[in-house]
């Protein structure tokens, strides 16, 4: 299966169980791995025909900026159906870090995988 890649989107949002994490927005490390058939837009060269990760790029970041979730795993959960919204997205990999939430560590986070039959 072909994949669409989003490596690196970074969102400032509310995210974190702690006071201090819930008054004010910290970054978020997002990338997803969107697997999809990219064989008919490789063909007709037209964006309708695959999936635009422009878009799901927009909604993704949108969501995790607004969405205030408590945990890093509801926040990847939602990204996921997301992504699965387009019904080209056969399968996603999503995972979603805080960078610094840890000392000594550059990030911490989650990698959760969805598909259409989940």
């Amino acid at each position: 299966m072909d994949k669409v890649i989003i490596c690196n989107l970074v969102a400032r949002g509310i995210i974190g169980i702690n006071d201090w994490e819930r008054e004010n927005p910290q970054e978020i490390l997002i990338n997803i791995v969107l697997y999809t058939d990219l064989g008919p837009a490789g063909h007709s060269d037209n964006i309708e025909d695959t999936v635009n990760y422009r878009t799901i790029s927009k909604k993704v970041l949108n969501h995790a900026e607004n969405a205030k979730r408590l945990t890093v795993e509801a926040l990847a959960a939602d990204l996921a159906r997301i992504c699965l919204e387009d019904r080209r997205v056969k399968l996603v990999n999503v995972r979603v870090e805080k960078p610094g939430a840890v000392r000594f560590a550059h990030s911490v986070g989650e990698e959760i995988e969805r598909s259409q039959a989940a």
